[in-house]
């Protein structure tokens, strides 16, 4: 089985720019999930353990099923602590962009980005990446940046030196960002590096409570009210959807990442093959965020860059919408009428 996920000249190049440098910043995209964070604890920790001064930074807070996470209280946010993230800036030599394709992904902590002098390297697995760098990895058939790091890793022969903190960091990047293992996770080499990952003495079990078991009371009624009152579907074409507004945000006093995993559940509906999830910006006016999930060949990305401002992968995309949450139904109806009819697909099949 390959793991290695490098040229020769890659790996030369990654060796040299860690080797030259000494104070690092690693970053992630705005609404950073399990993948972003898992991956800058992980790398970070892979950096220490070569004797660098690392710090981390991300453009907003990352949501509480996370705060479990072994040195995630380290992390630099910078909407909230934007001098600390301009000095950490500052006096990078090197910066690492994780689990994102162009500086539009970090909001405005972009501009800090691109004002910095330092060389950058991307590590990223989401397609069409737009960032000047020293070096780009780039791999959208990976299901994670926590996979490409395990790899990268595992190519440099530093696995061995790893701990359990950053194979937990970097399970919980993975289950994350599959869902649980649900989607984009069929092929072997995921499931080589679950057991490397395990050989560190860690309870996967326990990580999935932690994320996925681990909500509060108000966030229960939440889901309950999604799906009664909320979720509205289109049998003949497959798919379903619920639209928040920050009056039922407020009502249930949401919290980030109450949210997360939600957009999956209307695909337990039998014939369900599009879910999608509308939230009105509990800050901005006229924002709402999206997000898509899909089954087997319907190309969420397609969908999301069409009609939603955004883009991602095959089954599990976002995007945004500028516009009051009483328009979006419109929008997310349009989208739907586009997808062949179900009865369609049906006698294609037989």
């Amino acid at each position: 089985m390959e793991i290695s996920i490098l040229t020769v000249e890659e790996l030369e190049k990654l060796q040299q720019a860690i080797s030259e440098s000494t104070h690092i910043v690693v970053c992630a995209h705005q609404n950073p999930d399990g993948d972003a964070v898992g991956a800058c604890l992980g790398w970070a920790s892979l950096l220490r353990s070569l004797g660098k001064q690392v710090g981390m930074v991300l453009p907003d807070m990352y949501p509480d099923y996370l705060r479990w996470l072994p040195q995630a209280k380290e992390i630099v946010i910078h909407d909230r602590q934007k001098d600390k993230a301009q000095q950490l800036f500052d006096a990078a030599d090197l910066v690492f962009c994780l689990d994102f394709n162009c500086a539009e992904r970090l909001a405005t902590m972009g501009d800090m980005l691109l004002q910095c002098q330092a060389p950058r390297v991307m590590i990223d697995h989401h397609p069409n990446p737009d960032l000047t760098t020293v070096l780009t990895i780039s791999h959208p058939e990976m299901c994670s940046t926590c996979e490409l790091i395990f790899r990268i890793v595992w190519q440099m022969g530093l696995f061995d030196n790893m701990d359990g903190d950053f194979a937990a960091t970097i399970y919980c990047g993975m289950m994350t960002d599959t869902g649980g293992f649900q989607y984009n996770s069929s092929t072997p080499d995921i499931y080589f590096i679950i057991c490397q990952l395990l050989t560190k003495g860690i309870d996967k079990d326990k990580i999935y409570r932690n994320v996925f078991n681990n909500y509060s009371y108000d966030r229960t009624q939440l889901l309950g009210f999604v799906l009664y009152r909320r979720l509205k579907y289109v049998p003949e074409k497959g798919a379903a959807y619920f639209i928040l507004t920050k009056g039922d945000l407020k009502r249930f006093h949401y919290i980030k990442g109450d949210l997360e995993g939600v957009v999956n559940m209307p695909l337990q509906i039998k014939g369900v093959r599009l879910s999608m999830s509308f939230r009105e910006d509990t800050e901005k006016k006229n924002k709402v965020w999206v997000s898509l999930r899909s089954v087997d060949d319907l190309s969420c990305t397609e969908i999301a860059q069409k009609h939603f401002n955004g883009g991602g992968h095959k089954n599990a995309s976002g995007g945004k919408l500028f516009c009051e949450p009483h328009e979006v139904e419109a929008i997310a109806l349009k989208a739907i009428s586009e997808l062949p009819d179900i009865n369609q697909l049906d006698n294609k099949s037989k």
